[in-house]
């Protein structure tokens, strides 16, 4: 291009890792800077940066300097590369890791002369659309029973730090029924990272997998780029292989900071709690490139926001919420069925599943929640009936059985084990379900001998 043969050299400013650098209009001539656009930043001793267009005010145009403006002077110079970020698409590109710029850093083959692919554009046309109706199996059973994954879904974890959500996120997608799984990780430290890697390689699904990866101590701006470089890739193995692809995105509130610590570097005015005003639109240009595509793949998006606090109404979960199709609540190591909600559940529940799938779920539901409030009667020291007691029995045997998120069990698996956990507790009578139902999947077996003193 043209811009990239020219350089500037009147840097204007540089505020933390952004540098400002006037770039003089023609009037007549082809615009030299488009925002996005790719820069260079040499500085004196020759050392090139590659630099990313975030801001233009007339002739005054703003650069985020990916590796931070450390060593750069007033007396640096830009040359414009005339497009904007690029990552690499091939199927080389499977079972390798990228850093946040789009470089491979696990040291393989190099992939310079692979081809490559722009970053953003719009969403997916509506018409070109799919209503979302396979069931993206897990063997987690708080989610494939209560709450399924359903192809072309967008739907957060939301949890708090200390909990154990990525290694929650890297067992789902390992024994998740996808044929590729993109992993995006922001600002993780490197425990986490090498915990990924790890899962993924000695669960043999690294070959499918495509790991993006930005660590605490990489350049800040490179946080930003990652969600867009794993839904590029996602969406081109989607559209144009045919793939069902899984993307893994931790930690969404890693990405939304970045986001607002580059604002203030901007001087931009914040909007709540020092966010920008454009945090919720940010969010679901990423999010809303899910899809089931009418000729082609899916793209699936399961993604970490930590609520900092344990607060929901951080504006990073409650802008998430109003984006996504339901939540998984992650806390104490497992998954609450209160709050968790998957919106999409009924598209699968019943019709691509089995025929006692949704009376089982709501029964058991029905009675978890009997047995939250007999555990209150019992830790205020009331007086409990029989029926209190095997609520309470139920109450303990759901928790270890479905809630766990170390639970790995396959759905029918975990549907008969619904059977045979409410025949432990309950009579036949007691279940208010669907005659035909119980008399087919009911354990005679165990109802025989549970609570027959009625």
């Amino acid at each position: 291009m043209a811009g990239g043969l020219i350089k500037y050299s009147r840097v204007l400013e540089i505020v933390g890792d952004t540098l400002k650098i006037q770039v003089p209009l023609v009037e007549g001539a082809e615009t030299v800077v488009r925002f996005g656009d790719l820069a260079v930043v040499q500085s004196t001793d020759e050392k090139k940066s590659l630099a990313q267009v975030i801001n233009i005010d007339r002739e005054v145009i703003t650069l985020q300097v990916f590796s931070g403006t450390k060593g750069i002077s007033t007396a640096a110079t830009a040359s414009f590369l005339g497009h904007s970020m690029q990552v690499t698409f091939s199927p080389n590109i499977l079972g390798r890791i990228f850093d946040g710029s789009g470089e491979p850093i696990d040291g393989g083959p190099d992939l310079s002369f692979d081809p490559k692919i722009t970053l953003g554009g719009p969403s997916v046309n509506p018409v070109e659309r799919l209503v979302p109706n396979k069931m993206i199996r897990t063997d987690v059973p708080m989610i494939d029973v209560f709450n399924c994954l359903v192809e072309s879904q967008k739907i957060p974890i939301f949890s708090v730090s200390g909990e154990a959500y990525n290694p929650f996120l890297a067992r789902i997608g390992i024994q998740a029924d996808a044929d590729i799984v993109v992993f995006g990780g922001l600002g993780l430290n490197f425990d986490d990272y090498y915990t990924f890697r790890k899962s993924f390689e000695d669960a043999g699904v690294f070959s499918r997998t495509v790991m993006f990866v930005n660590q605490a101590s990489d350049p800040l701006v490179e946080r930003l780029l990652v969600p867009d470089m794993a839904l590029a890739v996602a969406e081109k193995f989607a559209v144009e292989e045919g793939k069902r692809v899984l993307v893994l995105l931790t930690d969404m509130t890693a990405y939304a900071d970045a986001m607002k610590e580059i604002g203030i570097s901007q001087e931009r005015v914040p909007s709540n709690r020092g966010y920008m005003g454009d945090l919720y639109s940010q969010l679901a240009r990423r999010y809303e490139k899910a899809c089931n595509y009418a000729n082609g793949g899916s793209v699936t998006i399961l993604s970490v926001t930590t609520m900092p606090g344990n607060d929901v109404t951080h504006p990073v979960p409650d802008n998430t919420g109003y984006i996504t199709e339901g939540q998984f609540y992650l806390h104490d190591g497992k998954l609450d069925p209160f709050g968790s909600l998957s919106r999409l559940k009924q598209n699968v529940i019943g019709k691509v599943t089995r025929e006692d799938h949704s009376q089982i779920m709501n029964t058991m539901i029905r009675f978890y929640s009997d047995a939250s409030d007999a555990a209150q009667k019992q830790a205020m020291a009331f007086d409990l009936s029989e029926y209190d007691q095997q609520l309470l029995k139920f109450g303990d045997l759901f928790r270890t059985r479905f809630m766990d998120i170390n639970v790995s069990i396959p759905l029918e698996e975990a549907l008969d084990l619904c059977w045979q956990t409410l025949a432990e507790c309950f009579e036949r009578e007691q279940l208010l379900m669907k005659p035909a139902l119980v008399a087919q999947y009911f354990p005679q077996e165990v109802a025989n001998g549970a609570f027959t003193a009625q």
